[in-house]
């Protein structure tokens, strides 16, 4: 059966990702300041994080039309999406309405939305589950049934040299803006079950905090023989440290760095990594 599977543009890609033919990126908008940007293979991080810092305000960030989801759909197979947290984001909603609008126009194909309850990572480890089994032919109903449950387990950790934005577009309790500003500590935090964030712990360094984050999984007998993927943003050597780190403490079958992407980028900010298992 054929397949096609479709990411909001929040999904960070492997390279293989990237040259896949079933996996289509449907890109998020970036606004800093009067300009907007699309988040495709156009955006250039590096000039993404210079117009955020010196733009006093955090970006802001628009979903997909629900068309461009419709129009994505193959009719002779199985269409799978992948989004964003819909406690995050309004891409889950809008994909939701490509689908109602699809099948408003008779559309009859199979279509499934999966609510990442997460972000960047955690959105690639549910693509290449989506992948892995549409690759071996897996009906479509077991497909959704498995990648929903792995949805319910995946953890996702992560640490950021910045909170700014987070705090700004109010992705960050009251608590949590006051404890990261006034005592200038750096959060391990966390997505809760149904994918808003919380704080886990907290350190008085990065290097601290992610050796808690390593800590943390390691502490969790749940990843043993899974996959782990890093999302680092434009901070390669610190995603290195924390491979390594896993690698000396953890269980994983594999350990994975990814780059961020533009809306990853708005919010894990300069020096971010987020972590996924």
């Amino acid at each position: 059966m054929r397949y096609k599977l479709l990411c909001d543009s929040c999904t960070d890609f492997t390279p293989d990702m990237r040259a896949d033919a079933h996996i289509v990126k449907i890109p998020l908008n970036i606004q800093v300041g009067a300009e907007t940007m699309v988040d495709d293979q156009s955006l250039v991080q590096g000039e993404l994080l210079a117009k955020m810092k010196a733009w006093p305000d955090a970006p802001k960030t628009s979903c997909p039309a629900p068309g461009l989801y419709a129009s994505q759909f193959i009719n002779d197979g199985d269409n799978y999406i992948v989004t964003l947290s819909a406690r995050l984001s309004g891409s889950y909603n809008a994909a939701v309405q490509g689908v109602n609008f699809y099948r408003d126009e008779g559309g009859k194909a199979n279509v499934h939305v999966f609510n990442s309850r997460s972000a960047t990572s955690g959105q690639t480890q549910i693509a290449l589950e989506v992948r892995e089994r549409a690759e071996r032919g897996m009906p479509f109903a077991q497909v959704v049934e498995e990648v929903e449950r792995y949805i319910s387990d995946m953890r996702t950790l992560f640490v950021l040299e910045n909170l700014d934005n987070l705090r700004k577009n109010g992705r960050l309790t009251k608590m949590q803006s006051i404890v990261t500003g006034a005592l200038h500590v750096k959060l391990l935090c966390g997505s809760t079950p149904e994918g808003e964030i919380q704080k886990l712990s907290q350190g008085l360094t990065i290097r601290q905090t992610l050796a808690k984050m390593v800590s943390h999984a390691a502490d969790d007998p749940g990843h043993v023989g899974r996959r782990a993927i890093i999302t680092q943003c434009n901070c390669p050597e610190r995603a290195e440290h924390v491979r390594d780190l896993l690698h000396r403490r953890c269980k994983f079958r594999e350990v994975l760095i990814v780059p961020a992407s533009g809306i990853s980028t708005v919010y894990a900010n300069d020096g971010g990594i987020v972590l996924t298992y």
